[in-house]
């Protein structure tokens, strides 16, 4: 009787062991995905692109959808780690590379920010300059800069830059930007333009989070690939460096790129992503 008391109630404890930690998972925060971070010693850890990128819907406002062409190659790795410090602040580089082949397409859903704007662009108003993607065209090499300060010994990143022009070699990264117009009885886009982007620059800030954008080329959709169309491209992205504002960015994705930061900085084995719930979903083809 005593044994098959014990038993008993050992079936009940497991029982509610197992009822436990299934509720717990179940009420578990969802999260992004996980970067593996090297930084040049032992086994290179290679990223998905999309994995690299998972940032571009934590910071939108708006929902976002990822296209990826079929058998894309792109990876991202951090290839090596620097800091300097005083003892009262540091700063610090990560190299960071892109390699394969392939593209990838951040592209940002405004049918919201459209409605709540229908009056005015009705009554002839333009929504100017919008965000319509954020993409990624192959290989590359880049570099994450990081500033802040010390408090007690234990760094608080300030500030995060990504560069993706570094050793000579051209951005991949290109933006489209757009206005939105009413014409014959619906919104349309108008004045497209395609950027390249020399970098993204994260701030801790007290004030609405922004994403500071610096571009190397301003071109019209469509524009060649000439010399002549290059220059002027190049000349436009100077020009537009010192009137382009910086976008909204939303408080959480500014969050976890100081936080990334803060993994770089601590020399971090891996980064976990906080979960986009603006994401719309992915796709493995071009939109």
């Amino acid at each position: 009787m005593f044994i098959c008391l014990v038993v008993t109630n050992a079936r009940r404890l497991a029982t509610a062991a197992l009822f436990f930690l299934a509720t717990a998972t179940l009420t578990a925060a969802p999260s992004g995905p996980t970067l593996q971070l090297d930084y040049g010693h032992g086994e290179p850890q290679d990223n998905p692109i999309t994995r690299f990128m998972y940032f571009v819907p934590l910071i939108s406002p708006e929902p976002v959808s990822v296209f990826t062409n079929a058998g894309n190659t792109q990876c991202a790795r951090v290839s090596s780690l620097t800091c300097h410090t005083n003892g009262q602040a540091f700063s610090a580089t990560c190299e960071f590379e892109f390699t394969g082949t392939g593209s990838q397409q951040n592209v940002f859903d405004h049918t919201n920010h459209i409605q709540k704007h229908m009056k005015e662009l009705v009554a002839g108003g333009s929504m100017k300059h919008q965000l319509g993607s954020i993409n990624v065209a192959g290989a590359g090499s880049g570099s994450i800069e990081m500033e802040g300060t010390l408090t007690n010994g234990r760094p608080v990143v300030s500030l995060v830059q990504m560069c993706f022009n570094s050793h000579g070699h051209a951005s991949p990264v290109t933006i489209n930007l757009m206005d939105f117009v009413y014409r014959d009885g619906s919104v349309q886009t108008a004045n497209e333009m395609v950027a390249r982007v020399n970098a993204l620059t994260f701030q801790r800030t007290t004030g609405t989070p922004k994403m500071e954008v610096t571009i190397a080329s301003l071109k019209r959709k469509g524009a060649g690939n000439g010399l002549w169309q290059n220059f002027m491209g190049s000349l436009k992205g100077a020009t537009v460096n010192l009137f382009l504002p910086p976008l909204t960015a939303e408080p959480e994705g500014q969050s976890a790129m100081l936080d990334f930061g803060l993994a770089l900085v601590t020399e971090k084995p891996a980064f976990t992503f906080p979960f986009a719930a603006r994401l719309k979903g992915t796709s493995l083809a071009p939109p």
